[in-house]
């Protein structure tokens, strides 16, 4: 295996068989994350970047069959912040020492193009060194280059699976691999940072499929890559299948390191909520992104895209210290960016 990784390192691609011995195959995982930790400090040295989540809205009008806020979960707890609690939750995050604001939501077309124009425009008017990250699922080439031209920096959309199949035994028939596979290049096309990913043991995933989206990954070149453990909500169509594991994510998260050197990869709140360590170990791997909660601290459990989502209860500033330190015990420091700048932070 040690050749392959070399190879990896190398050509920064594989063929799929190559990507399912890899990924398949029983081996010491410690030269994998040793290349891995090496390649992200020759790229970020020691540095953790920050984001700012803000989740404005737990409404969807998607019934994916993994989501605990898809449309048809009637025991959901609906919420969505209002232009003040956002430009608010904004505020708070930047006294901190935020310069990065995750805006994440369900796809709730209570959010129309012109508000979250105004949203983004707004923050950016209040906060000019700052950059602005939209999930807000799959929209039209014309709203995303609205938002765009309002100063949006970068568009996070998971892909989920790059198998088409795959992808229809996740969603409902009224969604299609086609048009997610149509967002991502449209955002690409219009300027944005794009991020995409994948739940790690999904329903009906195989190793196959992770080759696949290791390619697909490969092939898209996105600026960030999120990748976290499938983790089972109890009000859907999948809540009895077992959850992904952390020895798995961590070997893709690697992987991806390796064949994606500049990318941003985030140690998600999934792989926090699967291991208590998780996000460290995410971290040490080749991970370099960690992204607090910064929503009200009434409506965090209510965002619950799966159970058990850690990091529900503190507040803002209890939340950053606590993953101050915990980065500071991996060997890293967190830093926030500042245009071209970088300087460390201290919460």
């Amino acid at each position: 295996m040690r050749e392959l990784i070399d190879k990896l390192e190398k050509n920064q691609k594989l063929s799929t068989e190559e990507w399912i011995g890899l990924i398949e195959e029983d081996y010491d995982t410690e030269y994998l994350f040793a290349k891995a930790d090496k390649i992200r400090r020759q790229q970020y040295g020691e540095d953790v970047y920050i984001r700012g989540l803000i989740e404005i809205s737990s409404y969807c009008k998607n019934n994916c069959f993994y989501c605990g806020i898809r449309r048809d979960n009637a025991r959901a707890q609906r919420y969505r912040l209002d232009y003040e609690q956002i430009m608010e939750c904004v505020d708070t995050g930047y006294k901190l020492g935020f310069r990065t604001f995750v805006l994440q939501g369900g796809e709730d077309m209570f959010f129309t193009s012109e508000r979250v124009e105004k949203i983004v425009f707004d923050i950016k008017k209040r906060y000019k060194d700052c950059a602005i990250t939209l999930s807000l699922g799959e929209r039209s080439y014309d709203e995303y280059k609205r938002w765009f031209d309002a100063g949006a920096d970068r568009y996070l959309l998971r892909h989920e699976t790059a198998d088409r199949k795959h992808y229809e035994r996740l969603h409902p028939s009224d969604m299609s691999y086609e048009n997610r596979v149509r967002c991502l290049n449209n955002l690409r096309e219009i300027g944005y940072q794009v991020g995409c990913g994948f739940m790690v043991g999904s329903p009906y995933q195989n190793t196959r499929n992770l080759a696949a989206d290791m390619e697909f990954i490969t092939d898209l070149k996105p600026h960030m890559i999120g990748i976290g453990p499938f983790i089972s909500h109890k009000e859907t169509v999948f809540s009895e299948y077992p959850n992904g594991t952390l020895d798995l994510t961590l070997k893709l998260i690697a992987l991806l390191r390796i064949a994606n050197p500049k990318a941003l990869i985030p140690a998600t709140t999934a792989l926090g909520t699967i291991a208590a360590d998780g996000r460290e170990k995410g971290l040490k791997v080749g991970a370099n992104v960690v992204m607090p909660n910064l929503s009200p601290k009434d409506v965090r459990s209510k965002y619950s895209l799966y159970d058990n989502k850690i990091c529900t209860g503190e507040e803002a500033a209890e939340c950053i210290k606590c993953l101050n330190l915990r980065v500071k015990n991996t060997g890293y420091k967190i830093v926030v960016q500042r245009g071209d700048s970088k300087v460390t932070e201290c919460f």
